[in-house]
């Protein structure tokens, strides 16, 4: 069928002359434009809905009685690879729960792998029902204080990428300093996107930098962890994307920023979040949900949830425009059972039931065998003693504290990251608070946001030990050890990031994980993507990577020593 007679289709379903695939009779759906409810029936042809009015004719009529539907869901900024899932895996998760479009960023697997990890990505969405949308990773590395496995991203190799159907733009600026020094290398992605989509990454900025740092043409920020700080960014001209992640949960503190005034500057996030919540909780419904719960009305929930991101990210216009239920757009649609309360009945994509598509393909890809390190002597990973600089974890935030104590202080753990890729480093040591008092054993990760060096923190050296020997034989993975034996692990063998293995069995090695942890007296109730950001140096305040602490106000690296 010509484009022309595809859009005479559209046209003859919208008169009336032909049936259309579908019609929902009798719905009660959202109007995202003038965020009221209306009554109506909704007439769908070739994944389009073509109209509102009742009469249309229909090879398959559906009375839904009253019910109310939304438009799909749109996540604003996710990894995908926190999800320990593969993209297709990631998928059948979330479309369920009325996620039917992602905007991910694939900076973690492209640490690993480099410009091939971004390339796995596009070509995974373009076989997925999930409309998964690739914003280009703009930090690889994040910093120049920490080793990755990628290397450096330099505009030269994103600039190929730029035209794929599947990518929207520049992904999210970390590098702070390097914006507001005019480095560069910065620079030259930031004028080579002008005309597209940049996505920023500005935790706690505020003031004469803020401003600095839009003037570029950075447009959103998911890093709002303050009210007022993200009430500062919508007036400068910001999108705030509003995040609640497995660790970093800033929906109840920014939820009475989000009005009907402001829902167009607005949407929702998970960034990072696993499998387990995503089952427990939900995904953007669970995000909707609380926001509701939190005095939000649902008309403007249901908007920042949908329509407020698709017109950000210019995925309004076009043949197959989202975010709206109107004449033209994607029949992206979520049936409500129980709209204050987010309950979801079904989900349509593009027209289509989610149990009547066909499961997408997966895409193969060579991101195994990336762990290259060797086990340290536990001598090896011993930090040093007396007055030391600690860094203080935040539950609930990525964001940490800082203190100077004894290294031996009650409460006080050792912390060590490995560099992974083969160079032959020794581990770089230094001391966390937060895991608990009672904290007697080791967890350990190969997810150590950005550049994913192998993390650990523990009590006892030899349990650390045993614990990076478990992630190097499982390539990746999560592990915790009690009395130099492993009680409960995961292995991520993709990229040391992602598990090939079905949701469930991810979900239940979780669920181990976190009893393990417990058991050994860890404090946190998500402890492995908390000790993930324990490393990540763009993040105040107080971080180790393989090189070493990172004082992150500073930008630089200090001796973990505080005599």
């Amino acid at each position: 069928m010509t484009p022309l007679e595809k859009m005479a289709r559209v046209i003859d379903a919208a008169m009336g002359r032909i049936p259309c695939d579908t019609v929902l009779k009798n719905v009660n759906y959202l109007d995202v434009f003038s965020c009221e409810w209306r009554d109506g029936d909704l007439g769908i042809i070739d994944g389009r809905i073509v109209g509102l009015e009742s009469g249309l004719k229909a090879n398959r009529e559906i009375d839904l009685k009253g019910r109310s539907v939304v438009p799909g869901f749109i996540d604003a900024h996710v990894h995908i690879e926190s999800s320990c899932l593969i993209p297709t895996h990631f998928e059948s998760v979330v479309l369920p729960r009325g996620t039917t479009t992602a905007i991910c960023d694939p900076h973690e697997l492209a640490n690993v792998t480099g410009i091939t990890g971004i390339q796995y990505f596009l070509e995974s969405a373009e076989r997925m029902a999930l409309d998964l949308r690739v914003m280009l990773s703009s930090c690889v590395p994040a910093t120049h204080m920490e080793t990755n496995g990628g290397g450096t991203l330099s505009i030269d190799f994103l600039a190929p990428l730029a035209s794929h159907p599947k990518s929207l733009g520049l992904a999210e600026m970390m590098n702070v300093p390097g914006v507001l020094n005019c480095d560069p290398e910065v620079l030259k992605k930031l004028l080579y996107f002008q005309e597209k989509n940049i996505d920023g990454h500005s935790p706690l900025l505020r003031g004469k930098n803020l401003s600095a740092y839009c003037s570029t043409g950075i447009s959103t920020c998911h890093e709002s962890s303050e009210l007022e700080e993200a009430r500062e960014k919508v007036i400068k001209g910001m999108r705030v994307w509003i995040r609640e992640g497995s660790v970093a949960k800033d929906l109840k503190i920014l939820a009475p920023l989000l009005t009907l005034a402001t829902s167009t500057s607005i949407g929702f996030c998970t960034d990072d979040r696993n499998p387990l919540d995503i089952s427990q909780e939900g995904h953007i419904d669970y995000l909707i949900r609380t926001a509701i719960q939190e005095g939000v009305s649902p008309e403007v929930a249901y908007r920042a949830a949908s329509w407020s991101v698709a017109k950000h990210y210019g995925l309004d216009r076009g043949s197959f425009r989202k975010g709206a239920i109107a004449p033209g757009y994607n029949a992206d649609l979520v049936i409500l059972e129980d709209r204050n309360r987010c309950g979801i009945s079904d989900v349509l994509v593009q027209g289509k039931w989610i149990g009547e598509i066909e499961k997408s393909s997966d895409v193969s890809s060579s991101a195994h065998q990336t762990v290259k390190a060797h086990v340290p002597e536990t001598s090896e990973l011993k930090g040093p003693e007396g007055r030391v600089h600690i860094i203080v974890v935040k539950p609930g935030k990525i964001i940490t504290d800082r203190e100077v104590g004894m290294a031996h202080d009650k409460g006080v753990a050792r912390l060590s990251v490995l560099e992974r890729y083969g160079r032959g480093s020794k581990p770089s040591n230094g001391y966390v608070r937060g895991f608990g008092p009672n904290f007697i054993g080791a967890i350990a990760s190969s997810v150590g946001h950005d550049s994913h060096n192998l993390i650990v923190v523990g009590s006892e050296l030899s349990d650390m030990q045993v614990a990076l020997k478990a992630l190097i034989q499982n390539q990746g993975g999560f592990v915790v050890v009690q009395n130099k034996i492993v009680i409960a692990s995961l292995a991520l063998p993709l990229g040391g990031l992602m598990s090939e293995a079905p949701p469930k069995e991810v979900e239940q090695s979780l669920l181990k994980l976190r009893s393990a942890s417990g058991a050994v007296g860890c404090a946190l109730s998500e402890p492995f993507l908390q000790l993930a950001f324990l490393s990540l140096p763009v993040i105040p305040s107080l971080k180790l990577t393989d090189k070493g602490l990172v004082d992150v106000e500073k930008f630089k690296i200090i001796s973990v020593s505080a005599t």
